[in-house]
């Protein structure tokens, strides 16, 4: 059997920056133990499969589809196990771009199945918007997550904690006289955050810093770098879900729902993050198609 299979490069219009990532078309399901093993064997940290709900649906028509998205075993566990992912939101993007890319279809806006519950995406003149659930956040005090702070930062100024319960994230910001440069440059010791926090509370670590906003040249709102050792993954390139809890924050801290952001990872990827009166986010990003071919299994 054989299944068409891209690389895509997420939040990014050139090739090999943004964040990169598996997309497989599947006719019929497959079960979680295949799946998986194709995410190993692509070896990106997430493959999304998308597929149609009902064998008598069109790659061509349809609007709504299955999304599941698996990632390869993450170097801390010592054998591979099954790992699915439960927001697959910047997968959306990619199946969206990826799905009118093959199968010409036309409809403006297209229904993701997940996990998470139904996720859309829908094409626009500047990229494609991802519709997510909104993330709200709450203070946090910093006694309760110093040593997890000390350890990714050391003795670098913190201006702000919060915390988000619907994702499990923590969101550090840094005092905003850092600024862009200092927080790419920042040196994280992620594979140690997991022997200070094993709570099970906290599933990825968000460090952010004020951007220079507006002005003569358009700038972004914020910066910020993701950490998740706990699922495995050291450093996301960039993060659709993250920015749903990182966008709500920056919303209010700013008084504005329109917002520019990026993710200064060593690959890098912009986006525009609007917060919808409806609770919901809309996150615009555009893509790189890199890659095309079949799998044979």
């Amino acid at each position: 059997m054989k299944l068409p299979m891209f690389v895509v490069d997420a939040f990014t219009s050139e090739a090999f920056r943004g964040n990169p990532a598996a997309v497989c078309l599947l006719e019929n399901e497959l079960d979680d133990d295949m799946r998986q093993k194709i995410a190993r064997e692509m070896n990106h940290s997430e493959t999304a499969f998308i597929q149609k709900l009902h064998p008598t649906d069109s790659f061509t028509q349809t609007e709504d589809l299955g999304l599941r998205t698996n990632r390869a075993s993450p170097p801390l566990v010592p054998k591979p196990i099954f790992i699915e992912v439960p927001l697959g939101g910047k997968h959306s993007m990619r199946g969206c771009q990826e799905h009118k890319e093959i199968g010409e279809n036309m409809n403006p806006t297209l229904t993701f199945v997940t996990l998470s519950g139904e996720l859309k995406a829908r094409q626009a003149e500047d990229g494609i918007i991802m519709d997510l659930p909104h993330c709200p956040t709450h203070h946090k005090d910093v006694k309760e997550v110093q040593d997890l702070i000390k350890l990714a930062l050391d003795n670098v100024l913190v201006q702000d904690v919060h915390y988000s319960p619907d994702t499990k994230f923590l969101l550090v910001r840094i005092e905003d006289s850092y600024g862009r440069s200092f927080l790419e440059n920042l040196e994280v010791n992620a594979r140690d955050l997991t022997k200070i926090e094993n709570t099970g509370k906290v599933q990825g670590l968000m460090l952010t810093v004020k951007g220079e906003g507006g002005g003569k040249t358009q700038g972004y709102d914020f910066y910020s770098r993701f950490f998740a050792p706990w699922l495995g993954v050291m450093e996301d390139p960039v993060t659709g879900s993250a920015h749903a809890v990182l966008g709500s924050y920056w919303s209010q801290q700013l008084g504005k729902k329109e917002i520019r952001a990026f993710q200064c990872s060593p690959r890098g990827g912009g986006m525009k993050i609007s917060l919808q009166d409806s609770g919901r986010v809309d996150i615009t990003g555009q893509t790189a198609f890199v890659l095309e071919g079949n799998l044979t299994i």
